[in-house]
């Protein structure tokens, strides 16, 4: 491309050549110096490379242990939740309640989900998941407790009296003078 001809009709007053057609040694021809050797330079940005690896599965395993203890503190917080809303069977101890029951069904159930990001060769997520998924465990046992306490959950024999026999007669009264 000429120097100051215009591109396409732009009216460029300079235009710049990426192309190399000197017959100029070029830098790749030239030795290196003494002391500095190629390898050398690739070694040093693999060992930086290595760091960068190494610090990012470090931070991904703390990220996933920051994850694997979050149900902890929605523990405090739910228990206070069922406590402030009493022990009897109303429209918001129920909702409070079923809230305590489905929170750590649906966490389990996506624990897969929660912890894809943090995946990686180097770091083993499979002690954080058991953390998780004990944590929500026990969340869940809260859950069930406010069941009980509600007296929703059939745990007594008089809850189950529908689905019982009827009770064997043991004793026939007869005799006596019927009276018309």
């Amino acid at each position: 491309m000429d120097k100051g001809k215009s591109v396409m009709g732009s009216g460029r007053r300079w235009a710049v050549e990426f192309t190399d057609n000197s017959t100029s040694h070029s830098s790749r021809d030239i030795a290196d110096p003494p002391g500095f050797t190629r390898a050398s330079q690739e070694q040093d940005d693999s060992a930086v490379s290595k760091q960068k690896k190494d610090a990012e599965a470090n931070w991904k395993a703390q990220k996933a242990w920051e994850v694997a203890q979050a149900p902890f503190k929605n523990l405090f917080m739910m228990a206070f939740m069922m406590w402030m809303a009493g022990s009897t069977v109303h429209l918001f101890s129920i909702g409070i309640t079923f809230s305590a029951l489905l929170q750590p069904i649906n966490a389990i159930r996506g624990v897969v989900g929660v912890f894809a990001p943090y995946k990686d060769n180097k770091v083993d997520l499979v002690v954080p998941k058991l953390v998780y998924i004990a944590l929500n465990l026990v969340g869940l046992g809260l859950g069930v407790y406010k069941l009980n306490t509600l007296g929703l959950l059939p745990t007594h024999v008089s809850d189950w009296v529908s689905s019982l026999p009827p009770a064997q007669e043991v004793e026939y009264a007869g005799g006596g003078f019927p009276i018309y």
